[in-house]
């Protein structure tokens, strides 16, 4: 670090929809400030789910230490309160030794339980019991309609196929009698953060996942899952939600052919993808770096500095 260079007291967030070139930047980042990269994205908490969530190599990293990858098996079940827990002890003991800590990652609830206050409510077994047995009978679809007429923001903010979050919503608002986004967190942060979105043009956007998804057939993505599905992937309620990993399963369960599951992937990433922009456009502190084809890399690290200088 430069004696120009800000105080390891900040943290810094790295944040944007997924293949906006992100986790490049962040290394580049902290790699110009002495600082290590925190992980925040969700899937990417999975071990041997490495092709599908396109984490970076060891060389891509270029000797910056990354932390909060690879620490859940795949038939373990995500948890935000869990990881709020081991990401702020990797960010204090950061800050504590002098380091900035970097996160980086799409997935905004996991951002948010890191940067800012959140409390999470209980569980009732019983509650959850029979919602999940409604799930199992029913379908998510039937169970996504009754969370939009409820609360339409949750609604809004939850893939229609996914199961484990609807559940979850639906007991929430059972149990406190207010909607789930109540309990979700506000804009007030517990750390110093300086928060960067990297956005990049709709179509450009659009393009960039669909070669992303065609890489990660090419990289052996189908060998990935089959390996993973031996180590119970089809049972896990969040690993074998993840895109391109739940159409490869749907794919070897016979229901789709190949180019289908490749198809669908892209499909589906595409409009994650939208539901990040969304999500992220309604937190005024991200300062947005525009990112079009052939942008310098250079200019963005610099304009980052700035930002985490100011």
């Amino acid at each position: 670090m430069s004696s120009s260079s800000p105080a390891p007291s900040r943290v810094v967030s790295v944040v944007g929809a997924t293949a906006a070139g992100k986790s490049d930047l962040a290394v580049a980042i902290a790699r110009a400030l002495g600082g290590e990269v925190i992980n925040t994205d969700s899937m990417q908490l999975y071990r041997g789910m490495d092709i599908g969530t396109a984490k970076l190599t060891e060389e891509e990293r270029g000797g910056v230490p990354h932390h909060l990858l690879d620490i859940w098996d795949v038939t373990e079940a995500a948890s935000v309160a869990e990881y709020q827990r081991l990401a702020r002890a990797e960010m204090d003991r950061l800050l504590a030794a002098g380091r900035t800590p970097v996160l980086v990652g799409g997935s905004g609830l996991y951002v948010r339980a890191a940067v800012d206050e959140m409390e999470f409510p209980g569980t009732d077994p019983s509650v959850r019991a029979r919602l999940e047995a409604e799930l199992a009978e029913k379908g998510s679809g039937a169970l996504h309609g009754r969370l939009a007429a409820v609360d339409p923001a949750a609604a809004a903010a939850i893939l229609t196929s996914n199961g484990r979050r609807i559940v979850r919503a639906l007991e929430v608002i059972e149990i406190t009698g207010r909607p789930f986004t109540a309990n979700l967190p506000g804009h007030t942060a517990v750390y110093d953060a300086v928060q960067i979105g990297v956005r990049v043009p709709r179509p450009e956007l659009d393009e960039r996942i669909e070669l992303r998804v065609d890489r990660m057939w090419q990289a052996g993505l189908l060998d990935e899952v089959r390996e993973l599905e031996k180590a119970g992937l089809r049972e896990g309620r969040t690993a074998s939600r993840a895109l391109g990993y739940q159409q490869v399963l749907a794919h070897f369960a016979g229901e789709c052919t190949e180019d289908e599951a490749r198809a669908e992937t892209v499909r589906a990433t595409r409009r994650f993808a939208r539901r990040q922009e969304s999500w992220f456009r309604r937190d005024d502190r991200i300062h947005w770096l525009d990112r079009p084809a052939g942008a310098d890399p250079v200019e963005l690290l610099a304009r980052s500095l700035e930002l985490i200088g100011d």
